[in-house]
């Protein structure tokens, strides 16, 4: 308000050095405060101004023009596209260039506010020839500039199949799978989030990350004790077990699924999201894979995050991994059956504070594409005694299925039909008020046709 902007500006003209880098120095401070500040930055003209002269500045100054540039692109599209056009991607490339790690460390993160906010800006820093550059700045000793670069192939990876394709090109995998195992906590997060976002767009993409030899070594990430590092470890092997049975089987071979129901197990929170889906991918894929996951004892901690857990989100991602799980064979359902999941989904379908995404996921009912738990065991589940519990307190909808898994069992089974009559579970299907000629009804008259008129009545 008092115009400092335009008094800073000629200051970046002066003839002194340290001038003209104190002066950068404030209008980034100013654009890094906040968003207002940042476009006042930009109105003022100062970009242009900050450009032309910085490839005959000192290194100093580079560094600080470099933070000016990153300050104003962090805070929107818009801002980080005006620092595009007035040309600054070609001097910063010439900053990544320098033999300075400083000075390439602060153009590392310019360009990494630049492409962290869509495809577009992040094609233009790729067309500016900074990804070469970036891959030569994680083999660098410096521990701050590998922990920027890897940062900024992640941000670019993201979006696309092709832009992750021109990081695999410049050949980043073969450098990021070398720092697995690194002592530096921040750098194996930025590294397992930059292989994370190049294997989660296809299944090629994923097998060249499976190629640099990640297993099993990445799977000491899951006892790290960091939580950033067992979080995106956990997503990295999520993110190649989800495109393909073989994929999966490979990370079964490794030990990671009894790897990851540890890492369940012992962390609370978001931490888990990413295992929970990732046995949920795995179990999803074949009856064979399913029952790995039984074996390793997988569905005790599922059910603990049903139960645990008072997020929304991740409440919905262990629902739908347990449906996943039981929706093969009878044996499966059995499986999760006897875990007590059934009452526990149930709970979380009735409860009228659940979110629309958790019951989509934990319900039976609706016409989502996404496959639902309930559904997905029940239909499989011939287990009576962990149904028994859900005849009194289903509503209608789930009702169905469950007297549909018994009027398939019943006729067949004299003992369950004796415990059928002496828990009460026939007494209750009599007072199930059903459509004439319904599906229900059908189920019902089933169950009634296995038992003599006498008792019924």
């Amino acid at each position: 308000n008092s115009g400092v902007v335009s008094l800073l500006r000629p200051l970046l003209l002066d003839v002194v050095p340290t001038v003209r880098q104190i002066s950068a120095l404030a209008l980034g401070r100013l654009a890094d405060y906040n968003v207002d500040l940042a476009e006042a930055v930009v109105k003022a003209g100062v970009l242009p101004q900050l450009v032309c002269s910085l490839p005959e500045e000192n290194r100093y100054y580079k560094k600080t023009a470099s933070f000016v540039l990153r300050a104003i692109a962090k805070h929107s599209p818009q801002l980080a596209q005006a620092t595009v056009q007035c040309g600054a991607l070609e001097t910063l490339v010439i900053c990544l260039e320098d033999f300075d790690p400083g000075v390439k460390e602060a153009a590392a993160w310019a360009f990494d506010y630049i492409a962290r906010h869509n495809p577009e800006l992040s094609q233009a820093v790729v067309d500016a020839g900074a990804v070469p550059l970036l891959v030569l700045c994680i083999q660098e000793p410096e521990i701050a500039l590998k922990r920027i670069a890897a940062s900024t192939l992640s941000d670019i990876s993201k979006h696309s199949p092709e832009l992750a394709q021109t990081v695999v090109d410049a050949g980043a995998i073969a450098h990021l799978a070398q720092m697995i195992l690194n002592p530096d906590a921040k750098l194996k997060r930025q590294v397992l989030s930059a292989l994370s976002q190049i294997a989660k767009h296809s299944v090629d993409l994923a097998e060249l990350v499976v190629e640099a030899e990640i297993f099993p070594v990445v799977l000491t990430c899951l006892k790290d004790s960091d939580e950033y590092v067992k979080k995106n470890g956990a997503t990295l092997i999520r993110e190649i077990a989800k495109h393909t049975p073989e994929l999966s089987q490979l990370i079964v071979n490794s030990g990671g699924v009894a790897a990851m129901i540890d890492c369940i197990g012992s962390c609370r929170g978001t931490v888990r999201l990413p295992g929970i889906m990732m046995l949920g991918y795995v179990a999803a894929h074949s009856e064979n894979l399913s029952m790995v996951v039984i074996i390793s004892k997988g569905i005790p901690p599922l059910c603990a995050c049903l139960v645990e857990e008072h997020e929304d989100h991740i409440k919905a991602a262990a629902a739908w991994a347990l449906g996943q799980i039981g929706r093969h064979t009878a044996e499966h359902a059995r499986h999760v059956a006897v875990a007590n999941v059934l009452p526990t989904l149930l709970d979380i379908y009735m409860d009228t504070r659940s979110s629309e995404d958790l019951k989509m996921k934990a319900s039976i009912f609706g016409v989502f594409a996404a496959k639902k738990a309930l559904k997905n065991i029940l239909q499989k589940c011939t287990y009576l005694p962990a149904l028994e519990p859900l005849l009194h307190d289903a509503p209608p909808n789930i009702m169905k299925h469950i007297v549909g898994q018994y009027s398939k069992v019943l006729p067949y089974d004299s003992k369950a039909r004796r415990l059928f009559v002496t828990t009460g579970g026939l007494k209750k299907v009599q007072e199930i008020k059903a459509e004439p000629g319904s599906l229900l009804q059908e189920y019902i008259n089933a169950i009634n046709n296995c038992y003599p008129e006498e008792i019924v009545r």
